[in-house]
């Protein structure tokens, strides 16, 4: 009998033991893993006042649509290329709207600050409008070779006359700007002025094609 009690005795504390054991571990885990990282959300930076505003008046009406581009980046990743052809995303980090939306308000932006179009919207206020401005986004990232790091923006824009569908005009667009810096913060900061100059070369061609073209 005696010896029953001992074994069982012994039993009990060896299955408390496990018990406690098997509730420690889910604890434990918990400490022990790497808490993921915050994700910060950036806002594509625009400097104030790019656009001139001076020149000939157009009593048209403009619609800026949202460019088409690739699966990788018809999103709010921040796109860079390490090294190669190799593309991946800054960890930890995400534009506020997908790429498309950021340089189509980025361009509305422009051309409304300029104020020489009557009217300037985008393809979501499904407002009339005489032409079109749309085109094809193939590269929107940060790009390094070693140590150095640009940003490259890469736009094949068109000039669509809405009454016809037809092509006004096109041209290609490649942006590069340096990014001064290993930050996060550098890195969004190149990626707004490379969005400054598109947006200003895209304004000049607009209005220079607009001068030449017989549509008034």
């Amino acid at each position: 009998m005696t010896d029953f009690r001992v074994i069982y005795a012994r039993y009990r504390r060896n299955a408390l033991r496990l018990l406690a054991l098997i509730l420690f571990i889910p604890l434990a885990a918990c400490t022990i893993l790497p808490e993921s990282p915050i994700l910060q959300a950036y806002l594509l930076p625009a400097q104030p006042g790019m656009a001139s505003g001076n020149g000939q008046m157009f009593n048209q009406s403009l619609r800026v649509v949202q460019p088409t581009t690739n699966q990788f980046l018809n999103s709010s990743r921040i796109a860079v290329q390490p090294q190669g052809a190799e593309i991946t995303s800054f960890s930890g980090s995400r534009w506020s709207e997908p790429v498309p939306t950021l340089v189509r308000n980025r361009l509305i932006q422009e051309f409304r600050t300029d104020g020489r179009f009557s009217a300037v919207s985008s393809d979501e206020d499904n407002l009339q409008a005489d032409i079109e401005l749309n085109g094809d986004l193939a590269s929107f990232q940060g790009v390094y070779n070693g140590e150095v790091g640009e940003v490259v923006i890469r736009f094949d824009a068109r000039l669509v006359n809405t009454a016809d569908r037809r092509v006004i005009t096109s041209r290609s667009f490649d942006v590069r700007q340096p990014i001064d810096g290993r930050s996060m913060d550098k890195v969004v900061q190149a990626f707004g002025l490379a969005s400054d100059k598109l947006a200003a070369q895209m304004l000049t061609w607009t209005f220079q094609q607009r001068a030449e073209s017989p549509l008034r």
